[in-house]
């Protein structure tokens, strides 16, 4: 049910309002366990990359998503539970490390795909901000797992921070080769920022 809804009703209504020009299509996960870790600039970015899946691949996307947000109503909480099928984190347990990724991790040991944006909250459209650390704590718990870095493109300018208006624009989606995780902290965290410009990079974007 959750695919023929997403596939009937949220991909066509993503395409008839985003061109999605998708970069190394052919990295993409086709099954989990696997981490996608981009970056944030609106709430399409999940959508988006939800789309990008297709069948089999479909059913085992997880996007983590903060409860406060997703679960406010019960329109948004039954979308995103039944269609995004979220793991919702309360963000407010950052002192538990282990109770804040336990969901993620059983997600993975169920062969899961999660889509994680270790910015954490939306940024400034189009400007890349530096990861923070959690996503390390979480591949710590998991480091066998793959983990995939996805740039998005114009995301921020189609659905801003703060705004209900669609603009219609062309989304350039850049999918990063897998790569695993380093115990070194820094070392890690330089090496998936680095990726993240060099897939940035590719664009040869003009500034807004």
């Amino acid at each position: 049910m959750r695919r023929f809804l997403f596939s009937l009703i949220v991909r066509p209504l993503v395409l008839l309002v985003l061109g999605m020009n998708a970069r190394h299509y052919e990295r993409l996960p086709q099954e989990g366990p696997c981490v996608i870790v981009a970056n944030h600039n609106s709430h399409l970015d999940t959508l988006v990359l939800m789309s990008l899946f297709r069948g089999k691949s479909f059913d085992q996307v997880r996007p983590v998503a903060a409860s406060d947000y997703f679960l406010k109503n019960k329109f948004l909480a039954w979308f995103s539970t039944k269609v995004m099928n979220i793991i919702p984190i309360e963000r407010k347990m950052t002192r538990d490390i282990k109770g804040l990724f336990a969901p993620m991790v059983d997600a993975l040991d169920d062969g899961g795909i999660i889509i994680v944006f270790p910015e954490g909250s939306r940024g400034e459209a189009e400007k890349l901000s530096r990861y923070k650390s959690g996503v390390y704590y979480l591949m710590r718990e998991r480091p066998d797992v793959p983990i995939v870095p996805v740039f998005l493109h114009g995301l921020g300018k189609a659905l801003p921070k703060g705004s209900f208006f669609f603009i219609p624009i062309i989304v350039d989606i850049f999918i990063g080769n897998p790569f695993k995780f380093e115990e070194d902290k820094r070392a890690f965290m330089d090496a998936l920022n680095t990726r993240m410009d060099e897939l940035q990079q590719e664009g040869h974007f003009k500034e807004w």
